[in-house]
């Protein structure tokens, strides 16, 4: 977020941003959500809504599952979050105490480490690697002695996705033996390398965390969804009631009709697609070899201890000096973030080729 804001900054003074940072897409909402927030809007009072999200909208996240995945999904199992960040709050608050071992893979999304920290879980910080392809492995879950497991499949920072073979067996596992498994399915969609699974397919006693964000381009509307087992409906229930009322009103309505704009947001990925070989193909020309399989999201993570041992100076100066903007890996890895760096492909292919470009200039001058 500070990089965030240092291009911003920038920006403002009229100088150029290339901006290879945000996790969010360049394009707007779906049409079909776009003309469904003006009906709301002219045709609603937009007061507050159940704390679990309106009937229409947790009905249509269960049609998705039918459609998208084969999954019969009971519709009273689908709780409305303000957006997948409000999801993990309550997930990690519900699921868990104070001083329960949570795994989670490094590298990977901070906030899962922050969250849990604040709420007094120990987080278990699983090594994943080139070797485990940037993800956990059963073995690892078996030896780490867990009550829960945080697991990303498409991942960030790394764009990695577990096997469905892998994640099935995963999942079994931490149902058999008591281990809460948060899955973040929130890339889900946004694939170049076969289709990511869902650990509902295998085990349903773990909760499953998605938003509209990334595949809907709705990361400014605050609104997601979890899949909840039984035993932790009412819980959660009572602690959304109790924390946020309810999810934003209007994005509820709007995104009932996210479900109409497959073809569009399919479109995005093909989009996304591009962008992706031409980042990928221009890292490589400039010596930037070292790469994450970007297999889903829209992610690459590279390791560039070539060129620097701290990421965070390094992407500070980069940002200065060439007006390129990307996230040091410090973020996603304390221990071995500080030769990584993360870069977004969700924006325009313009931005990213001229990022390139403008990064050539500043290794050569380095």
């Amino acid at each position: 977020m500070r990089v965030l804001a240092a291009a911003a900054r920038r920006r403002e003074s009229g100088l150029p941003v290339f901006d290879l940072t945000a996790g969010q897409p360049a394009t707007p909402a779906p049409a079909p959500v776009l003309a469904a927030a003006h009906r709301a809007l002219d045709t609603h009072v937009l007061g507050y809504t159940e704390a679990t999200g309106i009937a229409p909208l947790r009905e249509a996240v269960a049609g998705h599952y039918a459609t998208r995945y084969g999954l019969t999904v009971d519709p009273d199992r689908v709780v409305i979050t303000t957006g997948s960040s409000g999801g993990f709050l309550l997930s990690f608050l519900t699921a868990f105490d104070a001083g329960d071992r949570v795994g989670l893979a490094r590298p990977g999304y901070p906030a899962y480490r922050n969250i849990l920290q604040a709420l007094g879980c120990e987080v278990v910080e699983l090594e994943c690697g080139p070797a485990t392809g940037y993800q956990p492995t059963l073995d690892m879950v078996r030896s780490a002695d867990l009550a829960g497991l945080v697991l990303a499949s498409p991942a960030n920072p790394t764009g990695t996705m577990v096997p469905p073979a892998e994640l099935a067996a995963i999942s079994d596992h931490c149902g058999r033996n008591g281990i809460r498994l948060i899955s973040d399915e929130i890339y889900h969609g946004i694939c170049y390398s076969g289709e990511a699974a869902s650990s509902w397919a295998t085990d349903r006693s773990g909760i499953v965390v998605n938003s509209f964000s990334k595949y809907f381009s709705m990361t400014g509307w605050r609104i997601g969804w979890l899949l909840l087992p039984d035993d932790l409906v009412d819980p959660l229930d009572a602690l959304a009631g109790n924390m946020s009322i309810c999810p934003p009103a209007p994005s509820q309505y709007a995104a009932v009709h996210a479900f109409d704009a497959y073809e569009e947001c399919d479109a995005h990925v093909d989009r996304y697609a591009g962008n992706r070989a031409l980042l990928l193909d221009g890292l490589r020309a400039l010596g930037i070899t070292d790469l994450a399989p970007a297999d889903g999201a829209f992610y690459v993570y590279a390791d560039v201890a070539h060129l620097t041992d701290d990421s965070q100076a390094w992407t500070r100066r980069l940002l200065d000096t060439a007006g390129v903007a990307m996230a040091p890996g410090i973020d996603f890895d304390v221990v071995e973030g500080h030769h990584t760096v993360r870069m977004s492909f969700a924006g325009t292919g313009d931005t990213i080729a001229a990022g390139l470009d403008a990064l050539d200039g500043f290794l050569r001058s380095s």
